[in-house]
């Protein structure tokens, strides 16, 4: 028995940790409609997979003490996942407008109505045997408990058409990656959908012929719930999930590329006082505090910055290394070179005739990154500090 369990946790789990990483956008954001459509989508589905796992059946059933409650709480919230994903798409597809309002509000009527319909007529059914596995088809006849569960498929199975047909219609005019994608899970996830409740109606119309088909009810059936409720998940995750992750991998790439750099001027004295941002602070904004005190910090270190170092740096690296290298390793050289000079306090000598303020050029200011790279490889950087050095001697001596 425990093995029919094991079907179920993989997807609720997914779609559970989906619930949970969703959540703080929704704290942030919960007056966008998208956001709180896509939470109660995942909130739905994950209800879903809890309330058709068979354990859990037997538990709602005996807590309530009512015979097969289980069926109508389950059927409801997948009613509800239906209704949502339906409005999803609509919000995807069109633009904000009277019209879309005004149908997004007739779906959610419409199926307010079924999820009336389907307590309704659980509670004029007669159904005293707790079924756990074959409860449609073997109250496939009982009266009103016959409409329950044709009310529900009805209402599944035409989801599945509608939805299945405005992405057929939307999917040629998508061409962002990631919402393409998750137009192709939402299409795996509604076409299984529509094999669950084919299942679902050739078994409860065999009953009336009195044919025994219960095998596709029973069997044949849950596993395309399953894939139903993960891939219509995954559908409406994906193209949310996947910028913010692409963004969220961008700025750890660089936040960490600045860490040598951000280190290295730490000797500086800041021009005002630091921020301290608590563990929940956005990356991104951790980002630009970085890029912002590393800014700070080579302004201070302008009047020791010597464009000569760089330039003999520059002329050294190239004998070795590509251009782009090249540049960062000379920036990286006349960058340490003005940090000693700092410490030392000697700064670098002006023109007599110069009345500019010193200032560190474009080729490091708009390669910070780059830069700060450079510095993490301290044999390549040694490497050219002693080769323009060579050079720099090389140059007195013929004075």
């Amino acid at each position: 028995m425990g093995a029919l369990h094991i079907p179920y946790a993989l997807p609720t789990a997914l779609l559970a940790l989906a619930v949970l990483l969703k959540l703080p956008t929704f704290l942030r954001a919960w007056r966008n409609p998208e956001v709180r459509a896509t939470t109660v989508l995942l909130v739905c589905a994950t209800l879903v997979l809890v309330a058709v796992t068979p354990v859990n059946i037997v538990r709602l059933n005996r807590w309530t003490g009512v015979p097969n409650f289980a069926s109508p709480w389950a059927y409801s919230f997948l009613t509800a996942f239906g209704a949502t994903g339906l409005t999803m798409i609509m919000r995807w597809r069109e633009a904000p407008s009277a019209g879309r309002r005004r149908r997004i509000r007739r779906i959610y009527a419409l199926y307010t109505g079924i999820v009336v319909g389907l307590w309704t007529t659980f509670l004029l059914a007669h159904v005293p045997e707790p079924r756990v596995y074959d409860l449609d088809t073997y109250y496939a006849g009982t009266p009103w408990m016959r409409e329950h569960i044709l009310l529900y498929i009805g209402a599944h199975a035409a989801t599945g058409l509608v939805a299945t047909r405005m992405l057929r219609q939307w999917a040629p005019t998508v061409a962002e990656p990631w919402v393409k994608a998750g137009v192709v899970c939402l299409q795996l996830g509604f076409a299984a959908g529509l094999v669950f409740d084919a299942c679902k109606l050739l078994a409860v119309g065999a009953r009336w012929t009195g044919t025994d088909w219960d095998g596709l009810s029973t069997g044949a059936a849950p596993p395309f719930a399953l894939l139903q409720a993960t891939f219509v998940a995954l559908g409406f995750i994906v193209p949310q999930a996947g910028p913010a992750l692409r963004n969220t991998v961008r700025d750890q790439r660089e936040y960490l590329r600045l860490w040598p750099l951000a280190r290295a001027v730490r000797v500086l004295a800041p021009t005002a006082a630091r921020a301290r941002f608590g563990l929940w602070v956005p990356l991104g904004l951790r980002v630009v505090q970085r890029q912002q005190r590393v800014h700070d910090a080579l302004r201070l270190l302008a009047p020791y910055y010597r464009h000569e170092v760089y330039a003999r740096a520059l002329t050294a690296a190239r004998a070795a290394h590509p251009e782009p290298r090249a540049r960062a390793l000379a920036g990286a050289v006349a960058v340490r070179a003005a940090i000693d000079a700092y410490t030392a306090g000697t700064p670098a000598p002006q023109a007599p005739t110069s009345g500019a303020r010193p200032y560190i050029g474009t080729d490091l200011t708009e390669h910070v990154g780059a830069v700060s790279s450079a510095l993490y490889r301290r044999r390549a950087t040694a490497d050219v500090r002693r080769r323009a050095s060579r050079t720099e001697s090389s140059l007195d001596t013929h004075a």
